[in-house]
């Protein structure tokens, strides 16, 4: 195996666990992963030493999934009872699944573009020029759909978040409180 394979091999875990949380199919993902690893393989003549590998790859993961969309809307394929499936069941392990399941719901809710991000950053905690790179976006649109899709998620999770107080000014000592207003000398008028 030659360096490229190694250093490919070493992002399958992470291509796999976007993938997954793109399509929320185990076996869509893995398709979408082997598709990507294809394509990766075929251009490698295209990445240059040195760069960021997992940033290429999940350009490639993305613009495959992206695609892959788009030819089930033309073809008109639904795919909602496959979507659904593996939110049907419920562990045994009542509070902490129910909130992992919750969050799944909330994150399958949010729109494309918003879920993206949130994954990207969120899931795979990359940077937010990396994500702007890979979903060809300014960086102050990942800013924008990240800070939309966390409020968003706050809002299908109905989690309230407390309102910083506002900032105060500082307050006068308790001499210069009861003094009343200083006088100083008179304004010349310029």
């Amino acid at each position: 195996m030659n360096d490229f394979g190694r250093l490919l091999e070493k992002e399958i875990p992470r291509l796999r666990r976007y993938a997954r949380a793109l399509t929320r199919d185990a076996v869509r993902a893995d398709d979408l992963v082997q598709n990507c690893l294809l394509r990766a393989i075929a251009k490698q003549h295209l990445w240059q030493p040195g760069t960021d590998l997992r940033a290429w790859l999940f350009a490639i993961l993305h613009n495959q999934h992206v695609n892959d969309l788009r030819r089930s809307l033309r073809e008109g394929t639904d795919n909602t009872f496959d979507d659904m499936a593996p939110l049907l069941t419920v562990p045994a392990t009542a509070t902490l699944s129910l909130e992992l399941r919750d969050l799944e719901r909330a994150i399958a809710r949010l729109p494309a573009e918003q879920r993206q991000v949130i994954l990207l950053v969120g899931l795979e905690g990359m940077q937010y020029e990396e994500v702007a790179s890979i979903l060809r976006v300014p960086i102050g649109t990942v800013r924008s759909r990240l800070s939309r899709g966390r409020e968003t998620l706050r809002r299908l999770m109905d989690i309230k978040v407390e309102p910083e107080p506002p900032a105060r000014r500082p307050q006068p000592a308790a001499d210069e409180a009861h003094a009343g207003p200083r006088v100083g000398p008179p304004r010349r008028a310029a």
